[in-house]
């Protein structure tokens, strides 16, 4: 009865069939791509089908955003701005309806649920705000009787492209910003979660129908072979905003640059928390075990890499192991448990894959690292592995809750490990010396876009810029000026004399 109601919520019934597109403000049951199934994590039954999208509804679709776009790009900002408000509001009122389809169909725990669909609300608040300080500069021209300035001006369809893990959330950093810049939106999810995108686009719909913004969402739910591929084709498209892989990356990354276009990318991270023999120990433990369990370590800020300074490496990893032991696994839409399952039956295969690949590389099993198979789902225990920092599998993310531990003499080498690896997205260090945390903070420090003294690696704050480096792609969301990623920038000099001088005194008589 608990997943009937869950998809009644939403009009949508348990094994029933429902379209995956929608542009124009409406849905289209005519969408002509493969028909896919999408299960419960938590027992891998079947709790709907979904119509994809084809490359020709992806094509309609950005042909129905880049008409919008020339309507959408005139109203003015702050009216812009009062939309998104009220879809922070549309979504302030569905929270607990969507947030049990997200644990539902995702498989994170309600309470990580309800806190996606609050970030949403609060991207939306921040995007209000921003919707009325869009500004560009002057500048003081070397001319006399010259004024010399800069503005910003929407940028077009903007193709979203989102991950699994954050349904929700991610693409809403996104779609906010981009709405309140005068930008429309052709959103492709992941396959893997496609009710709750959904969902989110009925809301988006109840919302805007019937005003200035009624046309401005597109739906093309579908593969990335055929979808993203299409998406990242089309030329009325100037801006990809991409979650995923690095591997998606470089695809968008070279795809893009082939056509001139733009590109936000946020990626792999390969995370680390760092802990000195001077840390407050019980406040570094709550972080490490959120930041390893959280999501079922599915967070793209999940911390894959703990590294301990020796005087306190021994206690410090019994004390983690003991937490584990306390860990609750199971039903997500339960209160009690702190721990889903995975996404996918192709998930635990890479959990099994990746441990077995350490082990084979010299890592050593501490805590954990079997299957559930007393029960149904996708369910996994939390993984600990004594590493070794050569070991070429820790360059790498695995996408599961499996932790790398290392010990370290200092500060310094600390610092070495947490930068040797490609990625470079969020990163922790827990001390009570404030001459360590300068120095963390400082350019000889952390190398990734997030980098915290006293806090984990997850759980960034709207008001913050989130994004990182390397191969993380370089992008950056939400924050003071992402805004300025989802338009385009325009230098206009403004001639109000009679005399027309040249600059760098350059002289071009001619009569």
């Amino acid at each position: 009865m608990r997943v009937e109601e869950i998809l009644a919520a939403f009009g949508m019934k348990a094994g029933g069939t429902v379209t995956g597109v929608a542009y124009g403000g409406a849905f289209h049951d005519d969408a002509s791509g493969p028909l896919v199934e999408t299960r419960d994590p938590s027992t891998g039954d079947v709790l709907a089908h979904v119509r994809t999208a084809s490359p020709d509804d992806c094509r309609r679709a950005v042909t129905e955003a880049h008409e919008a776009f020339s309507r959408w790009r005139q109203v003015p900002a702050p009216h812009r701005g009062e939309i998104v408000r009220r879809l922070g509001d549309g979504f302030r009122a569905r929270k607990e309806e969507l947030a049990r389809l997200i644990s539902l169909e995702n498989g994170k725990i309600l309470s990580e649920a309800r806190g996606e669909v609050q970030e949403v609300i609060d991207i939306c608040d921040l995007a209000v705000g921003q919707s009325r300080q869009l500004f560009g500069r002057e500048i003081a021209s070397e001319r006399r009787d010259h004024r010399l300035v800069e503005q910003w001006h929407p940028l077009g369809a903007v193709g979203i492209i989102s991950a699994f893990n954050f349904p929700v959330a991610v693409p809403g950093w996104g779609w906010a910003l981009a709405l309140v810049c005068g930008d429309t939106i052709v959103w492709k999810p992941s396959s893997l979660t496609p009710l709750i995108s959904i969902a989110a686009q009925q809301i988006f719909h109840q919302v805007t129908a019937g005003t200035e913004a009624e046309r401005v969402f597109s739906l093309v739910i579908g593969g990335g072979s055929s979808i993203g591929e299409a998406l990242l084709a089309d030329e009325r498209v100037p801006l990809i905003q991409a979650t995923g892989s690095c591997a998606l990356g470089e695809r968008v990354s070279v795809a893009m640059a082939k056509r001139s276009g733009r590109a936000i990318l946020e990626l792999g991270g390969n995370n680390a928390v760092i802990v000195l023999a001077d840390a407050d120990l019980k406040l570094a433990l709550r972080a490490v075990v959120f930041g390893t369990v959280g999501t079922a370590g599915q967070r793209c800020t999940s911390t894959r890499r703990l590294i301990l300074q020796r005087p306190i490496a021994k206690r410090f990893l019994e004390q983690v192991v003991a937490a584990y032991r306390t860990i609750g696994i199971g039903d997500p839409l339960d209160d009690s448990t702190l721990m889903g399952p995975l996404v996918s039956r192709s998930a635990v295969d890479d959990y099994r894959e990746g441990l077995a690949e350490m082990q084979r590389q010299g890592g050593r099993l501490v805590y954990g690292g079997k299957v559930l198979a007393d029960r149904e789902g996708y369910f996994v225990e939390p993984a600990i592995v004594r590493s070794n920092i050569d070991m070429p599998i820790c360059k790498e993310e695995v996408f599961a809750p499996i932790v790398h531990v290392f010990e370290v003499d200092s500060l310094e080498e600390a610092i070495a490990v947490n930068n040797s690896v490609p990625q470079g997205l969020s990163s922790g260090l827990f001390t009570t010396n404030l001459a360590a945390a300068e120095r963390w903070l400082s350019a000889v420090g952390s190398d990734c876009g997030i980098a915290n003294v006293n806090a984990g690696t997850s759980g960034a704050e709207i008001g913050g810029a989130f994004g990182g480096e390397k191969a993380t792609g370089g992008g950056r969301q939400a924050g003071s000026d992402a805004w300025k990623g989802y338009m385009r920038r325009q230098t206009c000099t403004i001639n109000y004399g009679s005399e027309l001088p040249l600059a760098q005194g350059v002289t071009f008589p001619v009569d």
